[in-house]
């Protein structure tokens, strides 16, 4: 293998790789405004992640996880998204200041994204081969010949058969689990420290689900990689996930250990997602859902926006916005009564 290629392969085996806070995100506040009014999508979100830990972010939809993963990435539509306030910082630089200039060099490099539709994020016309091999054109001042090279080892790496062969053919090609393949190649191809990977899993079988995941998880750890995981499915991250922060109506409103969260939820609402799960002791039940539906942003209930679904609800609940009370060295919840929860037997 010629010296162009080693330089490119993962960091975990380079010396010199960042260690420690990869990526903070600090009091992130984001708007639309629209015809009807303006919707507080993102109030006062803070989250981190350090190299070589997976953090997943959890809510249903409509929670804010998608829209904070496009601020970070710089690919927010404005209008009608406006950045209001706060603080997204890559290696203690907040690249909300930053030039677009400087802001793209860091997109790919620094911090990379795998979208949620493959198909919808690849380019019909082009074999993903040329799709893959053009960053290496354009970033690292490669040939033609040896960028395709080079995207061929991509499709190798995240286990793609005959990737010499592959390389050449089109995205509809591929079968979904394929084209997410594709996409995460694509996205690891110059070797990001932080990666964003939004439902990766979504319209995939249940098997499939499971291989990406593993591919993930393994490739997060040769490379020593920030993985942030965005997803509303408890049980895709119950194996690869570190930490959990789970989201409602744009709001961090629990952020625990993998462990602790599972074991003792200190949120209302993680508690209703905890128990819609199905459990397969439980045949013939009734599945347990979470009554009403998540509030319109352009209206967000007054005080706890969880509290008109939440079977806890007390006086206070509509009156005051519980603030994200820290229980411990490593978990948060914004309830007023998440003391009480974490204490129950």
């Amino acid at each position: 293998m010629s010296n162009v290629y080693v330089a490119d392969q993962p960091s975990a085996a380079r010396e010199g790789r960042p260690s420690g806070r990869l990526l903070e995100v600090e009091d992130l506040r984001v708007e639309f405004r629209t015809r009807d009014g303006v919707a507080k999508v993102i109030n006062g979100v803070n989250y981190h992640v350090d190299a070589g830990e997976t953090l997943a972010v959890l809510g249903e939809s409509g929670s804010g996880k998608s829209v904070t993963a496009q601020t970070i990435m710089g690919i927010l539509d404005t209008p009608p998204g406006f950045v209001t306030g706060g603080e997204i910082r890559f290696h203690g630089k907040d690249m909300l200041k930053m030039s677009a200039e400087e802001r793209r060099r860091i997109r790919g490099e620094g911090i990379a994204m795998v979208f949620q539709d493959a198909l919808s994020a690849l380019n019909p016309v082009f074999t993903v081969g040329f799709q893959i091999a053009e960053q290496f054109r354009v970033r690292r001042g490669m040939s033609r010949r040896d960028a395709k090279i080079r995207a061929a080892e991509m499709l190798d790496q995240v286990k793609i058969p005959n990737a010499k062969q592959r390389v050449n053919e089109y995205p509809h090609q591929f079968s979904g689990g394929m084209r997410q393949r594709v996409m995460i190649a694509m996205s690891l191809a110059l070797d990001p420290e932080v990666l964003i990977a939004d439902e990766p899993t979504t319209a995939l079988d249940v098997t499939v689900q499971a291989q990406i995941m593993d591919l993930l998880g393994e490739l997060q750890r040769e490379r020593q990689m920030g993985l942030i995981l965005i997803t509303h499915d408890l049980g895709v991250v119950a194996d690869v996930a570190d930490r959990i922060a789970v989201m409602y109506a744009g709001r961090i409103v629990e952020e625990a250990n993998v462990y602790e969260l599972y074991a003792k939820p200190a949120h209302p609402y993680t508690i209703g997602l905890l128990e819609s799960i199905p459990r397969i002791d439980e045949k013939g039940q009734q599945l347990r859902t979470i009554r009403g539906l998540p509030p319109s942003l352009l209206k967000i209930p007054s005080g706890c926006p969880f509290h008109p679904r939440c079977p806890m609800a007390q006086p206070v609940c509509p009156e005051k916005l519980p603030p994200l009370l820290q229980l411990g060295p490593t978990r948060a919840s914004a309830c007023h009564f998440a003391e009480e929860l974490v204490n129950r037997d």
